[in-house]
């Protein structure tokens, strides 16, 4: 299926500055936000805590539940309704732990029901201890870390066939942030500086379709962060999972017009490197929106229909593929144009 007609040229790279400007100031919005706010909004996986999910048979109140929350000490607790109103379902959240999680449960229901007069039914009681907590925010940041870092290793392998250095690079990365981390250096700033030192590496070496490919990423995942921010949603274990499934689709479709690109300085070496990459994002076009559309379709139905569960997992993938699409277009490719000039 051929949604753009062959031979259409239009000037992509030409709106370059424009489109920095304003990916600039996207990333400035959200670590703005996330400084703002102090950090993100944890969720129990991250933050440690009691989470219980509740429905009741009948209409209720939020002061009627924190009623029934005093009895077992969780009457601070954040209370928040789930779903639609006719479902009568409410997520407690409370920075406290038992340590007892099946007595919590049939005293919950017990004094829920008598402060509402319906009946209560727990439906899911987690609990994280602080220290596992911060165990999991430090291996969420070290996965999403090193999964853009071996990413430019499969890029400067495929594209400019530099697998041994690409590799003895990423040896040392992983080295310096080992012998940090056992030096006691916190997990953010040692990503921040093993982060520095990578783009420092990749530049040096000349690795222009890393660069471009590990920027794009970088860019996607502030951003998408920066909207779970600004929304003031919770940063759990399931929005991770997004935020690599977003990295995963970018690359692909970056991917896709890096290897057009490849193709087209091979055909029409000739030519300008303005004109090989709106030639290559233009002839690419066409897959990209098929691609992005009816991965948005799916997401959409998955965000208004697949329920409360999965419903910041969705809304992260929608961020995560209408950024992803546009970083690849008018991020990717033009960075990877500013570093072209150390090719030989």
């Amino acid at each position: 299926m051929q949604l753009i007609k062959p031979g259409t040229n239009i000037d992509f790279i030409g709106k370059r500055k424009i489109a920095f400007v304003v990916s600039i100031i996207l990333i400035a919005i959200s670590l703005g936000s996330i400084f703002f706010h102090k950090g993100l909004r944890y969720g129990i996986d991250f933050a440690g805590g009691t989470l219980v999910q509740v429905q009741f048979s009948g209409p209720v109140t939020v002061d009627q539940i924190r009623k029934g929350l005093a009895p077992v000490g969780l009457e601070s607790s954040s209370v928040q309704r789930m779903g639609y109103v006719e479902e009568n379902e409410f997520l407690i959240r409370a920075d406290t732990l038992n340590a007892n999680i099946e007595s919590l449960s049939e005293k919950l229901e017990l004094h829920l029901s008598e402060a509402t007069g319906v009946s209560a039914d727990v439906r899911k009681l987690d609990m994280v201890g602080p220290q596992v907590g911060h165990d999991l925010r430090g291996k969420a940041l070290l996965a999403i870390f090193y999964s853009l870092l071996f990413i430019t290793v499969y890029i400067s392998g495929r594209f400019e066939q530099q697998w041994i250095k690409s590799g003895v690079v990423v040896a040392i990365i992983i080295g310096s942030v080992y012998a940090l981390s056992l030096l006691g250096v916190s997990i953010p700033y040692l990503m921040l500086a093993a982060t520095i030192v990578s783009l420092f590496a990749f530049w040096f070496f000349g690795f222009n379709y890393s660069m471009g490919a590990i920027i794009c990423q970088m860019h996607d995942v502030i951003v998408v962060v920066g909207v779970f921010s600004l929304c003031g949603k919770e940063f759990t274990l399931p929005v991770v999972a997004a935020l690599l499934t977003v990295v995963g689709y970018s690359l692909n479709d970056t991917i896709i017009i890096f290897d057009r690109i490849r193709e087209n300085i091979r055909k029409y070496h000739k030519e300008p490197m303005v004109v090989i990459l709106n030639r290559s994002v233009n002839d690419t076009l066409s897959r990209t929106i098929l691609t992005s559309g009816s991965t948005l379709f799916v997401v959409l139905a998955m965000f208004f229909l697949g329920g409360s569960i999965i419903h910041d997992f969705s809304f992260a993938l929608i961020i995560g593929v209408v950024v992803g699409t546009i970083s690849s277009i008018y991020v990717a490719a033009p960075i990877m144009m500013l570093c072209q000039p150390r090719r030989k």
